[in-house]
């Protein structure tokens, strides 16, 4: 009987033990960052490189647009202009971009 009662302890522990450690491989798994769902956010962060050339292209996008709105006629260096809104948004539309273009 007591060695029946040792076995019985035994196989108790034995499954406690194993149920205890399966949550902590999860949760490692977790804490470490391998699941699929880290894996796939981490493939779609940009690279150090990657912006760096979206900021590159945006500047050059802006820079561009600015050039054809001064072509146009804006002026956009004077202070207290009374006209502003209007002169931009003639340029705007002169030049066929922003919001000037759609109205």
């Amino acid at each position: 009987m007591h060695i029946a009662r040792n076995r019985i302890v035994l196989r108790a522990s034995a499954s406690l033990g194993i149920g205890a450690a399966a949550p902590a491989f999860a949760q490692n798994d977790a804490s470490t960052g391998t699941g699929a769902a880290d894996v796939a956010a981490s493939a779609a962060k940009p690279t150090k490189q990657q912006k760096k050339q979206a900021r590159k292209e945006a500047r050059a996008k802006k820079n561009a647009e600015l050039k054809k709105l001064e072509d146009a006629g804006y002026q956009p260096g004077r202070a207290n202009d009374s006209n502003y809104p209007q002169d931009l948004q003639d340029a705007q539309k002169k030049a066929g971009i922003g919001q000037g273009a759609s109205q």
